[in-house]
């Protein structure tokens, strides 16, 4: 059986309350503005948000007053921890090449804390991410959700496994995994149907066998990738396909629907192209990297405005710096430059917070400031859509671990302060 984490947010100790700052709750019934408000966390949830919140003795206060509140902002699609920056072959633990049907690769497993880039998150008020394999391969392995700071994976980790992603177009093509993997497009939708057909294939023989009370025979690399691809048809995992081209959009969907999975598109580059399919599905889109040139074929048609097309439609959108394709601290800069280009500005605000929580199914613990929630809370110094904007103080699980003031200061995971 595949492992399931899922890690508590809330310990003695944990306590603060956000006082004077201007709230954006960002919860379903979030309809844009702020309020005056206390933001209570008790032992690393929120207990309570309003404008009359009592704050208990003893509990330390944050004074927000003339900053905006938010909750923590969360990436849907980044390689934090497995592609450190300019650290060459030995940073890279984000395509395992030598497995073209990967399914049974935990991105977790090489996930390194001390990447710079969870503390450049930090600073940027991300607070939850989300760790995807790259898209060498057809099917990269399992995504993770965690939190940006922390020793270890073990302590950072929000939920794995989230899901599975796989890759469509031109990056599978040309990783082919020295020969062993596709190299057309038709090829690799064959061979994502060749590993559904299979994963059928073994839940339905191991549920026979369990049936007739028959023993298991030797667990092989091929059985654990069906293992996880059944988990996948049952709904249970999510289906992460990268697709920047229209074409291999309608490729993705055409393949959900013959296999009746959970389908998050990735990157959705064209969706502006075959919005009328998109809006058909109802599909949710994790839109990026948007801050890039048009380095390759797929991404010719790039375009700024995309996410406003694709949320004006009624598409439930999320925004992705893919870090470190673009580095994460971009994150509110891309939703920016949405807005510019069209994109409703409470509506690239849920792209940063809510709607990606969604879309992972993480909404149950972070995206927006309501009680039994995390206590992930930022306070910013004006709007995060404003390019002058910073963070200046991060809550992560009801502790401080970001502040600024003149100068960037990160916790220790030994309870001391250290410049950035």
């Amino acid at each position: 059986m595949i492992e399931v984490t899922e890690r508590g947010s809330g310990s003695p100790g944990r306590d603060v309350a956000v006082v004077g700052g201007d709230v954006l709750t960002l919860t379903p019934q979030w309809r844009g503005g702020s309020v005056p408000a206390t933001v209570l966390v008790r032992d690393g949830r929120i207990a309570a948000v309003g404008p009359d919140v009592p704050v208990p003795a003893g509990v330390p206060v944050v004074d927000a007053t003339g900053r905006w509140v938010l909750p923590g902002l969360v990436d849907p699609h980044t390689h934090l921890g497995v592609h450190a920056e300019g650290e060459g072959w030995h940073g890279a633990d984000v395509n395992e090449k030598g497995e073209p049907r990967g399914a049974r690769l935990r991105t977790w497993d090489g996930v390194d804390p001390a990447d710079r880039g969870f503390v450049d998150a930090l600073a940027t008020g991300v607070t939850t991410v989300a760790v995807l394999p790259g898209s060498a391969n057809v099917v990269g392995g399992q995504t993770s959700a965690l939190k940006t700071w922390g020793a270890t994976v073990d302590a950072m980790l929000l939920r794995a496994p989230l899901g599975v992603k796989s890759a469509l177009g031109e990056n599978p093509k040309k990783n082919s995994s020295g020969g062993r993997g596709p190299g057309t497009r038709m090829g690799v939708a064959a061979a994502l149907r060749d590993a559904f057909a299979t994963a059928r294939r073994f839940a339905d023989d191991r549920d026979r066998a369990a049936a007739a009370g028959g023993r298991p025979g030797p667990v092989t690399g091929a059985d654990r990738d069906a293992e996880v691809l059944a988990r996948v048809l049952d709904g249970e995992l999510l289906w992460h396909q990268h697709a920047h081209r229209a074409d291999d959009i309608a490729t993705a969907v055409r393949l959900a629907d013959e296999f009746g999975y959970r389908l998050v598109l990735n990157h959705v580059t064209e969706g502006h192209r075959v919005l009328d399919l998109l809006r058909g599905r109802g599909l949710p889109a994790v839109v990026g990297p948007l801050l890039t040139s048009r380095s390759k074929p797929e991404l010719r048609h790039r375009s700024l405005a995309v996410p406003g097309l694709l949320a004006g439609a009624g598409l439930q959108v999320a925004l992705t710096t893919d870090h470190p394709v673009v580095p994460i601290q971009f994150l509110p800069v891309s939703a920016a430059f949405a807005v510019k280009e069209g994109m409703d500005p409470d509506e690239a605000l849920r792209a940063l917070t809510l709607n990606p929580a969604v879309i992972l199914g993480l909404d149950d613990r972070v995206g927006s400031l309501a009680p039994g929630l995390d206590g992930d809370v930022v306070v910013w110094s004006g709007n995060p859509l404003d390019v002058m904007s910073r963070a200046v103080h991060v809550v992560l699980g009801g502790r401080s671990v970001y502040r600024w003031d003149g100068r960037g200061e990160v916790l220790g995971h030994d309870g001391a302060w250290s410049p950035v």
